[in-house]
């Protein structure tokens, strides 16, 4: 189990640095992040270079025990650099640049970012390539963060050989953009520009593309980087620290490129969801190499600095969301950083070790920690312990919450929400791209998958054939991978294994993002939002009622489908699709195929949840999970948090890690976590 954080030496005097490695082995820590930060203090001008420094610190931390994740150092450009070259400065919407002074100011397709960065990284490589405290390559650093989109000259040159290799010709991007609406047919790639700010909505293939452009640079930095560092014959794994579900990056087409994931996760204490915001993310970051443990590679010991008000965690809280990593597949847990800084904008972030020093309860409880993981055993891979798969897909994200639709959607948060609903069943999950179903699961839930590929829809059909069931829900199967409807209508893919024909969407006023309600009535799960419901408009409600098999009621749209050749489990009994199918099921092949025409609200997701379940022969870790309580397995390992701030009874199978203690029925504590050993 790596332990550790980012450590930034570069920031402290000489003289600190051996208590720093003598703080770190009494911590247990394994491992630092070095350098992330460094590139003005390893290339002070443009032909001066220093890395004795670096040498001195990583050879004192090698001699101490304490391995170097030795970042690239490529995160920010120097002020040198924006001087002498302002062609390396990326640009907002309106086309006006970035300025250094803060962090990510360069346009990661600026040919001359790209050389000055190639240069540092074969410099680094080179020196410590063999080195033998070197375990592992730190690329950049939370690529794209904080400029999620650039629109420069240079990313405007790079997204147009971007389109020449995907379209081949300017016809070919005509018809998949359909530029023969509002005039836009271009005559040549050269008159294609980014999506600048503009009067009205922009093209929606076109904002489509460009975020794909947007997410395949910053892979392309880093597939830059890699390969310089392999070049020198480094052979040590290389990896980039994502952020979970972040909407600028297509982590699942980055996944096969990068050796080790590794994600940084900051709940908000504030947030009375965050086990189900953070359990999201560590299935998310899990599921990208499905079977291959990851890294926690950032999270904040205490308060971070960023938010409107940065509270405290509760005590016990940063080791409960450490077991929930550790359940969710994690092999190392770092933090955002070792010394607490005395400078710039960072300074009110928590750290192991305080401003106020090692008499605080963030250093006793790092301390502390860092002994528990120590006597952890080895640890089985995540392997294929979630029998459900929740289809996420980053291109779908991006397109269906694109402008000019039927009605508004929070994607991410739809999506957190039936994940919500199976945590609190106790049951694992993946989440995963719709090419990436397959039989290893036995339910799948696609929720509003309003675009999807060919290989997706050949993919869930073929589950569903091969034994699976699959739920589909609204505002699926729309259109083709460029935003476009196709021929036929809508569920052209899918309805034939779905037995049903679509008329219209029907959107209802959106509601309230309130929270999935917890089983057994606990406070709510999952969402976090402000829209407030408005009065009805027209006789269209915030909601539908739907009864039958099912009964509840749905939201954001009522569907009008036709079921020719499906079950109708239930129907609407009010809005504007009153009488028409708003559950179906059908037998397909050796599964069954549902569809909702709705969005279960937070009381009725449960219900209709259940039923998927019982078709698909799937059921919780434990015959009872009660509510606040968390349930995880990986392999032979099973992790029970109590999240909730009293004690409550849990009974689980297996025996305690370490003890061989059967655990039987007992009281955790609040914040209290236990590890087991259950085989399935």
């Amino acid at each position: 189990m790596l332990y550790g954080a980012d450590y930034n030496p570069d920031q402290w005097p000489e003289d600190i640095w051996p208590e720093d490695v003598a703080l770190m082995r009494e911590a247990g820590v394994t491992t630092v992040s070095l350098g992330i930060f460094s590139w003005s203090r390893l290339q002070p001008s443009p032909d001066t270079w220093d890395f004795a420094w670096l040498d001195r610190i990583i050879d004192l931390l090698h001699a101490g025990g304490i391995g170097v994740n030795l970042a690239t150092a490529t995160a920010s450009a120097p002020p040198w650099m924006t001087t002498a070259h302002p062609d390396i400065l990326a640009a907002d919407e309106s086309g006006s640049p970035y300025w250094h002074g803060s962090r990510q100011h360069h346009s990661p397709a600026s040919p001359t970012w790209r050389r000055l960065a190639a240069e540092l990284v074969r410099r680094l490589a080179e020196r410590y390539g063999d080195h033998p405290g070197v375990v592992m390559w730190h690329v950049d650093n939370e690529l794209g963060c904080h400029l999620n989109e650039d629109f420069s000259d240079a990313a405007r040159d790079a997204f147009r050989v971007w389109l020449e290799k995907r379209y081949g010709s300017v016809d070919a991007l005509n018809d998949a953009w359909g530029t023969a609406f509002w005039s836009q047919r271009y005559g040549s790639l050269d008159e294609v520009f980014p999506p600048r700010n503009a009067p009205f909505i922009r093209n929606p293939s076109q904002v489509l593309d460009y975020k794909r452009f947007m997410s395949d640079t910053w892979l392309d930095v880093f597939l830059d980087q890699k390969r310089i560092i392999r070049a020198a014959g480094a052979p040590q794994p290389v990896s980039t620290n994502m952020m979970g579900a972040f909407p600028p990056a297509d982590y699942a087409s980055w996944a096969p490129h990068i050796d080790v994931i590794t994600d940084d996760c900051y709940p908000d204490p504030l947030d009375p969801q965050r086990r189900f915001t953070t359990a999201f993310q560590r299935d998310l970051v899990r599921s990208l190499k499905r079977g291959q443990p990851w890294i926690l590679m950032e999270q904040a010991t205490d308060a971070v600095n960023w938010r409107p008000s940065n509270p405290s965690k509760m005590p016990g809280q940063l080791a409960a969301e450490t077991a929930q990593s550790i359940g969710r597949g994690a092999d190392g847990i770092m933090f955002f950083q070792w010394r607490q800084s005395r400078a710039g904008a960072e300074k009110f972030h928590s750290a192991m070790v305080p401003q106020a020093g090692t008499r605080t309860r963030t250093w006793q409880e790092a301390v502390a920690l860092g002994e528990r993981l120590a006597e952890l055993p080895e640890l089985p891979s995540p392997g294929d312990d979630a029998p459900v798969a929740l289809v996420f897909d980053w291109e779908n994200w991006w397109a269906v919450e694109g402008e000019g639709h039927p009605t508004r959607l929070d994607y991410l948060q739809l999506v957190r929400d039936w994940h919500a609903a199976l945590v609190c069943r106790g049951i694992m999950v993946d989440l995963v791209p719709p090419e990436r179903v397959d039989s290893r699961y036995r339910l799948a839930i696609a929720p509003f998958l309003y675009l999807l590929r060919d290989a997706g829809a050949a993919a869930l059909t073929s589950f569903v054939e091969g034994g699976g069931v699959l739920a589909a829900g609204p505002f699926t199967d729309i259109v083709d991978e460029n935003d476009r409807f196709r021929d036929g209508g809508f569920l052209t893919q899918l309805g034939p294994a779905l037995g049903v024909a679509f008329e219209d969407f029907r959107p209802l006023v959106p509601p309230a993002r309130d929270v999935v309600a917890e089983r057994a009535g606990e406070e709510g799960s999952a969402g976090a939002g402000s829209d407030q419901v408005a009065a009805p408009i027209g006789g269209v409600g915030a909601s539908a009622a739907f009864d039958g098999r099912l009964r509840g009621s749905g939201t954001f749209v009522a569907e009008a489908v036709w079921a020719d050749d499906a079950e109708e489990v239930a129907t609407f009994a009010s809005g504007p699709s009153e009488g028409r199918p708003a559950v179906t099921r059908r037998a397909h092949g050796s599964g069954s195929a549902w569809y909702l025409a709705t969005m279960p609200d937070a009381e009725a997701i449960d219900g209709v949840l259940e039923a998927l379940l019982d078709d698909a022969g799937v059921a919780g870790e434990l015959d009872d999970v009660p509510a606040g309580v968390e349930v995880a397995r990986r392999g032979e390992l099973l992790t029970v948090i109590n999240h909730g701030t009293e004690p409550v009874e849990v009974t689980a199978p297996g025996t305690l890690l370490g003890t061989g203690e059967a655990f039987g029925t007992r009281a955790l504590a609040p914040q209290e976590f236990a590890f087991l050993r259950a085989p399935r």
